[in-house]
């Protein structure tokens, strides 16, 4: 019979070394697809619950000089006595976590100093912020962050970001992306720009959004309300939160989505486009869960339902089309 304390011990390991990865400059899809199958299991779910609670928790101490010295004596003592050769780089930086983490938390303040921060095609970036905020960083996106002792202010340029706000009653956390301005104290919310337009969808907290050639009053939202903001309005409606943040998750979900804006948004995460020659059916409702990046199924799905053609089209991309025309 197994032991569960090993098991135990390995599903730490890996969740330490699951954490390192997903906190690197960029994270590709086919990564968060292996972690969330990893995660699956309720034992490595519970690892990883752990590890994320010792990383909040140590860094609430960072910046504390007698923390730092202690955690420095206690991490040279220990590197003494054990071979580093058996332990992983990223069981290293937890056990550096487990102590208080005032060194590891000082990297992370180093890598937000950057202004600019870009994501590739098919990759997210999760960026920890020094003011405690996080933001992950969607597949080709790009964000300037500037922090001040007044406000803190992220321009988002292109893409999509989910942000979750420390709470700083006295620095307003403004997010600036076309014509739209999200203000939060503390929070968590998601914006997209598409095309001309912004979305906005509160996961959950408060958030007042405002047009910015506008000096209309701002539009308070609640949990479960998406904004959409254009040049000439602003309007709100409830959405299913589950769906609109189900790219965080590796996913795509298409609840009586049109084919032609269902294609858009699986092109998103492709180099490699689809292209949709049936133009009959650029209004016809999808309905489905998809993983990101994953082109084939999402062509199979649509020429089996639809009764479309798939052939190579030129750069690698697919095109859709009626069959026989």
């Amino acid at each position: 019979m197994a032991n569960p304390k090993a098991r135990v011990e390995i599903a730490d390991r890996e969740a330490a070394e699951w954490h390192e990865r997903l906190g690197a400059r960029s994270v590709t899809t086919e990564t968060i697809r292996e972690f969330f199958d990893w995660r699956r299991s309720p034992a490595n779910a519970d690892a990883y619950r752990r590890v994320e609670l010792i990383w909040t928790e140590s860094r609430k101490l960072a910046g504390q000089p007698e923390i730092t010295q202690a955690l420095n004596d206690a991490m040279s003592r220990r590197l003494r006595t054990t071979d580093q050769r058996r332990l992983p780089r990223a069981l290293v930086g937890m056990a550096a976590a487990g102590a208080v983490a005032a060194f590891a938390f000082g990297g992370w303040s180093w890598v937000q100093a950057r202004s600019t921060f870009t994501t590739g095609v098919g990759e997210q970036w999760v960026v920890q912020l020094a003011d405690g905020s996080s933001v992950r960083l969607d597949t080709d996106s790009r964000m300037r962050v500037r922090l001040s002792e007044g406000r803190r202010l992220v321009v988002l340029e292109r893409g999509q970001a989910m942000f979750t706000v420390a709470h700083d009653a006295v620095r307003p956390f403004v997010v600036e992306a076309g014509e739209a301005r999200v203000t939060a104290i503390g929070t968590e919310f998601d914006v997209q720009r598409q095309g001309a337009g912004v979305s906005v969808t509160l996961v959950n907290g408060v958030v007042d959004v405002t047009r910015v050639s506008s000096a209309e009053k701002p539009l308070r939202l609640a949990a479960g309300q998406e904004a959409r903001v254009t040049a000439t309005a602003t309007v709100s409606r409830p959405v299913d939160v589950p769906t609109a943040t189900s790219w965080t998750e590796g996913r795509i979900v298409f609840r009586d989505t049109p084919m032609s804006e269902a294609v858009a948004e699986v092109n998103r995460y492709l180099t490699a486009k689809i292209v949709l020659e049936a133009k009959g059916l650029a209004s016809v409702p999808v309905n489905g869960v998809f993983k990101t990046g994953d082109r084939d199924a999402f062509v199979a799905a649509a020429s089996g339902v639809f009764g479309l053609e798939a052939s190579a089209g030129p750069g690698g991309s697919v095109r859709l089309s009626e069959r026989g025309k």
